[in-house]
């Protein structure tokens, strides 16, 4: 082989790498949103994993055992907080679903009054209470009275754990393309779901209170006059190196 052979098949060579190059860079470049979505989903985490707004059953099992008698003090406070969610977020009414049969009639009759008079203390009245009935199918497990209603609550729209792509080496494409993998936020986003206190937040803000006219004053008088509006505590917050470590 000549040196001008050999100089050929280098640059050759070189121009087929530049060419490869180009390639994979045009393909991070020339990215469409339509493509995108269809592949892999959305960049905005938001879009992919939307948290939606459901009316959703909330449940309690209230055990009941084979004497009945009076709640005891973990299923009490239970009841009770059911009953302050309730009031908080309930939508509609409140049902008892009671099981019968399995000589348990007396004792599911007892636990049910315990429980409105709990609901009573926590402020929901019984007479909202509707009562249902179902048959005891295997009498060796535990048959509890259900306690339901609906309420709002937030969730991301699917379940996560998904993978539609391979994350891997194998697809060239996706490897190459530098989108977010499509599970990615799921679980950030389910957690917040599920934290929030009212659903209705991530819809839309909650109206101002009403201000401090008092503090509002003060803040314009000491502007008016040159000084500092802001709070001046008088308490110093102490330093960590001054109360851990002694010192030798």
């Amino acid at each position: 082989m000549t040196v001008s052979s050999r100089i050929d098949s280098t640059g050759l060579r070189l121009i087929a790498a530049v060419l490869a190059l180009g390639a994979v860079l045009g393909g991070c470049a020339n990215r469409t949103a339509g493509g995108d979505t269809l592949a892999y989903g959305p960049d905005d985490v938001r879009e992919r994993h939307p948290i939606v707004l459901r009316d959703a059953p909330r449940s309690l099992d209230v055990f009941v055992g084979r004497a009945g008698g009076r709640l005891d003090a973990r299923q009490a406070e239970d009841v009770a907080s059911f009953a302050r969610e309730f009031r908080l977020s309930g939508k509609g009414g409140l049902v008892a679903e009671v099981p019968t049969g399995d000589r348990r009639d007396r004792a599911a009759h007892d636990t049910l009054n315990e429980i409105r008079a709990e609901l009573a203390r926590g402020g929901v009245s019984p007479r909202i209470l509707s009562v249902r009935s179902y048959p005891v199918q295997d009498p060796g497990l535990a048959s509890p009275i259900r306690l339901t209603f609906a309420s709002l609550q937030a969730s991301v729209a699917h379940a996560c754990g998904q993978w539609p792509s391979d994350i891997g080496s194998s697809d060239f494409k996706f490897s190459s393309s530098n989108a977010p993998y499509w599970n990615l936020g799921c679980s950030s986003q389910a957690t917040l779901a599920a934290q929030v206190a009212d659903p209705l937040d991530l819809v839309r803000s909650r109206d101002e209170g009403r201000p401090d006219m008092v503090k509002r004053m003060g803040a314009i008088a000491k502007i008016r006059e040159g000084r500092d509006p802001s709070t001046q505590y008088r308490q110093q917050t102490p330093q960590i190196n001054s109360t851990v470590g002694g010192g030798n």
